[in-house]
């Protein structure tokens, strides 16, 4: 039987990963500043909302209210999904995500369980790995933080800083086990700046082999699997 999928907020890219990301699994978007991660973490979060499914985003690194004003642009009115209980967007510090997962999930176990979460995003997780000061120790914690999505049942997005842009070093990067890889490129071209978006990994999936024009638009992320780019 084929497994079950959710929705990734893209359409189109949806059509060409069999349905979106596998319920359960746990997806990295990584990219340079400015390449649209936070933005496409966020879709992914506002998609579960417009299907009825209760999501937490948590942000290491940006203001709550910041974020309630820059995705208002995008017509996404994140203050009324956290006043209805649908959404939870929480402020922490690498720290505070470290202690959750030496509690075995802390007050966020609590909180998932309360609000029956379906998805969750860390944006972004390469803070978190910093605390660790070699690959094993990286490795553990990041398996731990796994075995929590896992044990709640929620889809995860991660968000993780890369500044190359050869999806082969990237992936290379990769210090721990995620069941996909979605790269975003941002990268100056003939003095123009474009954007790519790349599925690296996809456990299970048939995943295109190319680059595909990607935009942020006023209404988020869309990508176009039709236009490719070149790196």
């Amino acid at each position: 039987m084929a497994e079950e999928r959710i929705g990734t907020g893209l359409p189109n890219l949806d059509k060409i990963i069999e349905g979106g990301f596998k319920i359960g699994s746990v997806n990295l978007v990584a990219g340079n500043a400015g390449a649209g991660k936070t933005t496409l973490a966020m879709q992914f979060i506002v998609q579960g909302l417009k299907n009825g499914e209760a999501g937490i985003f948590i942000t290491l690194e940006e203001n709550k209210d910041k974020l309630f004003s820059d995705f208002s642009a995008f017509g996404w009115n994140l203050e009324e999904y956290e006043r209805s209980g649908q959404l939870r967007i929480l402020q922490y510090t690498p720290e505070q995500i470290k202690r959750q997962v030496a509690e075995g999930g802390g007050t966020l176990d609590v909180l998932v369980g309360q609000m029956n979460a379906k998805r969750i995003v860390i944006d972004s997780v390469t803070s978190f790995s910093m605390l660790f000061i070699n690959k094993l120790a990286r490795r553990e914690a990041s398996l731990g933080l796994f075995d929590l999505f896992s044990r709640w049942g929620c889809t995860a997005v991660l968000t993780s800083e890369a500044t190359k842009v050869s999806a082969d070093e990237i992936e290379a990067e990769m210090e721990f086990e995620v069941d996909g890889i979605i790269v975003l490129h941002h990268f100056k071209k003939k003095g123009t700046r474009e954007r790519g978006l790349e599925v690296l990994k996809m456990r299970g999936t048939k995943t295109p082999e190319k680059t595909m024009k990607m935009d942020i638009t006023e209404k988020g992320v869309i990508v176009d699997p039709n236009k490719v780019v070149s790196i």
